[in-house]
């Protein structure tokens, strides 16, 4: 059995979004039902989305739950619509 030595940071990190792709992701899904957002301490939400683009900041509703999650834009690692 070979060993295979794990993947250099730099690939690891190439599958996180940019900023500004997460930016425009966070614009384009403010209309949609639900989202899904990863964020880098890999934690998840899923609900309805609520963003601030001044602010740099938003809110993930989770009505099913009754709960909610504030993260600014920093915390985001990758964004999916559900």
């Amino acid at each position: 059995m070979a060993f295979t030595a794990p993947a250099p940071a730099s690939v690891r990190k190439a599958r996180q979004m940019t900023q500004e792709k997460i930016y425009d992701a966070l614009q384009g899904a403010r209309t949609a039902d639900k989202v899904t957002v990863y964020f880098k301490n890999g934690r998840a939400a899923t609900g309805a989305l609520i963003f601030n683009p001044f602010k740099g900041s938003g809110r993930v509703i989770d009505v099913d739950k009754e709960s909610s999650i504030d993260f600014a834009i920093e915390d985001v690692r990758e964004l999916k619509l559900s």
